[in-house]
């Protein structure tokens, strides 16, 4: 599946970013006042030099000895050079121009915070401060999804333990599905102290089901009990034997969780920052 570009809005301009972290100076140009071309900002002798030191540290590929001929012109009157000129010449990885939907010139971030700076302060103020926040955001969606996906594994082992030790061939299909919500609500009381069917009663205006509405610290204990569940469940203990030994390590792994900082940024909890 491929990764999708996003957009931020700095000082009323939506600015595009690709999945690699490159931003658009294209979109960002649009912010700048007067009639300006990316180029005006790469004739600039501070700007080659900048550019210059920053691949020298991420590209080993770098064509100095063209560097050194661009950077020798660059501020004067006469000399203008276009991003593609720049890469072609240079094999620069920090600058590329792009066709298509999403066309125009892209630099990577840091490159694309100092093309901030040409346009104004407050407008690399901005951009940065967006930037930043975009990326929180998809940490957190990223700890989220991770969550999710382990529990639905952990899940396919708990179900995969209950066919082969509690649900005898004989068995309809009515029948073993009953068993499958019943041992899915011996997790359910034993993290959230209620059924399924209780929850549902409990909270008749909401959509989906109780685990919809766990937070990713009860997402991750979830995940744990059900792999314990399904070991449990091939030792042949007992349902009511396996739902105490569950809900104690559940109030056991609750309260570390709760005071784990990376869980805490999960969650969005400030505090855990």
């Amino acid at each position: 599946m491929a990764k999708k570009y996003n957009k931020i809005e700095v000082l009323d301009n939506r600015i595009t970013i690709t999945p690699d972290d490159f931003i658009s100076l294209t979109d960002m140009l649009k912010s700048k006042d007067g009639d300006f071309f990316i180029s005006d900002w790469l004739r600039n002798r501070n700007t080659v030099e900048y550019l210059g030191i920053w691949e020298r540290i991420h590209n080993p590929n770098f064509n100095y000895g063209e560097y050194a001929i661009i950077r020798s012109k660059a501020g004067l009157n006469s000399y203008k050079i276009s991003v593609k000129e720049w890469v072609a010449k240079t094999n620069a990885i920090g600058l590329t121009a792009k066709a298509g939907r999403y066309g125009g010139t892209y630099a990577h971030k840091d490159i694309a915070f100092e093309f901030g700076m040409w346009i104004s302060a407050e407008f690399k103020i901005y951009l940065v401060i967006e930037f930043q926040r975009l990326k929180e955001e998809e940490q957190k969606q990223l700890g989220w999804d991770i969550k999710r996906n382990l529990t639905k594994i952990n899940y396919r082992i708990h179900t995969d333990a209950i066919k082969q030790n509690l649900i005898p061939e004989y068995l309809s299909k009515k029948q073993i599905s009953f068993v499958y919500a019943n041992e899915a609500d011996v997790l359910n009381i034993a993290l959230f102290g209620k059924t399924a069917k209780q929850w549902r009663e409990d909270n008749p205006e909401e959509k989906g089901n109780i685990r919809d509405y766990a937070n990713v610290t009860q997402l991750v204990c979830l995940a744990n009990l059900e792999n314990l569940n399904a070991v449990f469940i091939s030792d042949k203990l007992s349902q009511a034997e396996r739902l105490e030994k569950l809900n104690k390590i559940a109030v056991s792994q609750m309260k570390i969780l709760l005071t784990d900082n990376s869980i805490k940024k999960l969650n969005g909890d400030e505090n855990g920052k």
